[in-house]
């Protein structure tokens, strides 16, 4: 198992190497594993995998009932909802099947209901209901006066992104991928069919190229003579409320979407939490991931529409973050044989649902580029920690001192993740990991104490 932070890349060549350790990097290294013969490296800008648009959505398990139908983005969403349920359950990552509501609050959005209804259909999702007002204030009675009926999606789920991801790398690093660090890409160019990466942490060869890198993958493109697509960075802002107002709100409640996306939804989150959010905003800079004043107040004035007694609680957290959107309305991969080279561009929202069948599209455009991927192996079976309140937490067997009360995150919990095969490289880290210090208090009474921790693991890696 190889996981670098500093010094030079190895000379190489890989026979693979994935830009971008996001969800769907992960996934993609996580597939590549399954061919032990091959030599892999997965290659992220920062210092943890997980650290862009993945650690910062909506944590949706989608349905993909809106999806255009016929697009690629629909096909890998349907599949990958039925992959990615399957795995959350062998691999402990929690997700709770809530379902949705598209609440319509006037007359044109509740004649678009019955569209939406065709549109799931074509989807594959005959599961949804419309319901009227009186069935709707029946399911959701804290809902704010003035809804006119409802789409029910029974299938939509909240999930934990980070587990996601952090399961996929530690499955790819066990399966001999290598995870290189503080890695970010410069420059590229290809001779004599090989690659090569010029890197923060200097050179790195091989032969085939992944470009996962997210909001970032348009530059890669563009150094390798492509352009297909230009990425503008779509800042969405986010407000979390405490566990206090976890009862408010039963569904996902979700606006009828736009061009913009989904819109302004409120949502039980997995870890006890109520989530507000995400704004739409189009930027020039891809790294705007600051909450604003103005785009937190738009929210929060949205958020006493929908559900009013959000105003009387407590914010336990705020953030924001940035989502790949391009000038197509679907996912931008695509193979170019001749360059040994796999574009995964223009990945949204939609990301970490069908981050399995991406992987399973990307390896199988990889084969056709003339890869060996014959005979597969299982990987063996990765469980993650569970971050989710449904599901049992360790604190509740007992005999374990709690460092973190306000998320009552043991000592246990936090060595193992310090020791883990992939182990945080900041408290930010170990935050994602633990939820130590993401409570009500942010840290203020066991921020210390987990401090001490992570630097004493750190004196001894």
């Amino acid at each position: 198992m190889t996981v670098t932070t500093e010094g030079p890349l190895p000379f190489g060549p890989y026979d693979v190497t994935v830009v971008g350790a996001g969800v769907v990097g992960s996934a993609i290294a996580r597939e590549l594993a399954r061919h032990p013969r091959l030599k892999v490296a997965l290659l992220e800008a920062q210092d943890d995998v997980g650290q862009g648009t993945s650690k910062a959505n909506t944590a949706i398990l989608h349905t993909g009932f809106d999806a255009r139908p016929g697009t690629l983005e629909a096909r890998l969403v349907r599949e990958g909802s039925r992959l990615l349920t399957a795995y959350a359950a062998e691999s402990g990552i929690p997700v709770e099947p809530v379902g949705a509501l598209l609440v319509a609050w006037d007359a044109e959005q509740l004649a678009a209901l019955p569209q939406l209804t065709a549109k799931a259909v074509r989807n594959g999702r005959r599961d949804t209901r419309q319901l009227d007002a009186s069935e709707l204030y029946a399911r959701e009675p804290g809902l704010g006066p003035g809804a006119l009926g409802a789409l029910h999606v029974p299938g939509e789920s909240i999930v934990c992104p980070w587990s996601t991801t952090l399961a996929y790398a530690t499955q790819a690093v066990r399966g001999a991928v290598d995870l290189h660090l503080n890695s970010r890409v410069e420059q590229a160019s290809r001779r004599e069919g090989v690659h090569t990466l010029t890197t923060t942490r200097g050179p790195l060869h091989t032969r085939h190229l992944v470009n996962a890198a997210g909001l970032h993958a348009d530059t890669l493109d563009r150094l390798l003579g492509h352009r297909a697509f230009t990425v503008t960075p779509r800042r969405g802002q986010l407000i979390v409320y405490d566990k206090l107002a976890r009862d408010l709100v039963r569904h996902i409640l979700l606006p009828v979407p736009t061009t913009l996306g989904k819109g302004v939804l409120v949502a039980p989150t997995v870890y006890g939490n109520v989530l507000l959010g995400p704004t739409a905003e189009d930027l020039d800079d891809r790294t705007a991931t600051q909450s604003t004043a103005e785009g937190l107040a738009a929210l929060r004035e949205q958020g006493r529409r929908i559900l009013p007694g959000l105003v009387d609680e407590e914010v336990t957290a705020v953030y924001a973050g940035l989502r790949a959107a391009t000038e197509h309305d679907d996912y931008r991969i695509s193979a170019h044989p001749g360059q040994g080279y796999v574009t995964v561009g223009g990945i949204r929202s939609t990301g970490l649902t069908a981050s399995l069948a991406i992987a399973a599209h990307v390896t199988g455009l990889l084969r056709d580029s003339g890869l060996d991927l014959k005979d597969p192996v299982d990987l063996e079976p990765v469980t993650v920690p569970n971050l989710g309140e449904a599901f049992p937490r360790p604190y509740r067997r007992g005999g374990d001192v709690i460092v973190c009360h306000c998320e009552r995150v043991t000592l246990g919990e936090i060595r193992a993740a310090l020791t883990g095969t992939i182990p945080p490289h900041s408290p930010a880290g170990l935050r994602r990991r633990t939820r130590a210090g993401a409570g009500r208090c942010q840290g203020f009474h066991c921020g210390a104490a987990v401090r001490d921790l992570f630097e004493k693991a750190g004196t001894t890696r």
